[in-house]
């Protein structure tokens, strides 16, 4: 073989070699929040997101669904021990473990959804929620026979009262008249997987009058969904795409690509092009929206549709601005 023909085949299983090396190194794990990750909704689009980047690539991943608080820091720490890399922790309440955590151990890459930990081997994913919330309020009023809209929050947070502000300003803009009725589930991670709970507050809305009810809830949301179903009214679900759960009374999802933040962590890693730092995802970047599906045609009418579509491109474009609660703690009137 002449010498450049040898010199090309060294160079190629180099090539080989260092492709190996890197698929090697991607050994990705996810770590849920609180509520399981068969709660439907915020862990389910995380899982989502795992089995999306299996599939692609053929990469198998490890998960862990903690049961306490203390769980949340020794399985960031055992997964790190374990060669894993990246790891990606679900919720803002991973912020304090992964603190510790990732100073401990600046080799292996981290992503946490929903909160800022400033290290530099974190990558923090936060969404716009209150976009796509507004959207979700938006039909929500446009749905609404009786001029009163519910919401039901999870744990009582400020990220939560985002979510019920953007679905507040959405509905009072497609009717300036219509009645928000709020009400969070709890101040303890319990809020997260208490559907008993959720399908009261529920209840409660629909004895005021409310006929369209919004949650943010995790599990707890289920009971929402349901109540809402029972009593012939419609919700609205979160995260994920949950029109499918009680089809027909489902009126649309906010949708939370949760799923894209944990299939883009895995697959930059392997790609060679993962990154620390703050990424916000919005109506633009389509890491917000809602469903639009075979479960729920009949409820979303042209004019609705054209409305969010209206409003969504504004949004987009800045010629409507969504007031983020996070920004100074209140919700405009």
């Amino acid at each position: 073989m002449a010498q450049g023909g040898i010199a090309a085949l060294l160079a190629g299983a180099g090539l080989l070699i260092a492709g190996a090396a890197q698929a090697a190194d991607t050994k990705p794990a996810l770590i849920y929040d609180m509520g399981g990750k068969f709660d439907k909704s915020f862990n389910e689009g995380a899982l989502h997101g795992a089995e999306a980047f299996k599939q692609a690539t053929g990469v198998a991943f490890r998960d862990f669904e903690i049961q306490n608080d203390a769980q949340r820091e020794q399985a960031m720490r055992k997964f790190a021990k374990d060669g894993f890399n990246p790891v990606v922790a679900i919720g803002f309440s991973q912020a304090s473990a992964l603190e510790k955590v990732a100073a401990e151990f600046p080799d292996t890459r981290f992503t946490i959804v929903d909160a800022v930990v400033d290290k530099p081997n974190v990558q923090s994913v936060l969404f716009k929620e209150g976009e796509g919330s507004f959207l979700v309020g938006l039909l929500g009023a446009m749905a609404s026979k009786t001029g009163k809209v519910g919401f039901v929050g999870g744990m009582d947070i400020p990220l939560i009262h985002k979510f019920s502000c953007g679905y507040a300003q959405g509905a009072k803009y497609a009717n300036p008249k219509v009645e928000v009725l709020q009400n969070m589930t709890g101040t303890t991670a319990d809020a997260w997987h208490d559907p008993v709970k959720g399908g009261e507050l529920a209840k409660s809305q629909i004895d005021r009058g409310a006929d369209v009810i919004y949650h943010a809830a995790g599990a707890t949301g289920n009971g929402v969904l349901q109540a809402a179903a029972d009593a012939g009214k419609l919700g609205i679900g979160v995260d994920s795409n949950q029109d499918g759960l009680f089809p027909g009374h489902v009126l649309t999802s906010m949708l939370k690509r949760v799923d894209v933040a944990v299939k883009d962590s895995f697959t930059a890693s392997k790609d060679g092009t993962w990154k620390p730092g703050i990424t916000v995802l919005g109506l633009k970047q389509d890491g917000v929206g809602y469903a639009e599906d075979q479960y729920n045609k009949a409820l979303l009418t042209p004019a609705m549709i054209k409305a969010a579509q209206a409003a969504a491109a504004d949004i987009e474009s800045g010629k409507l601005v969504v007031h983020d609660y996070m920004a100074d703690n209140k919700c405009p009137d």
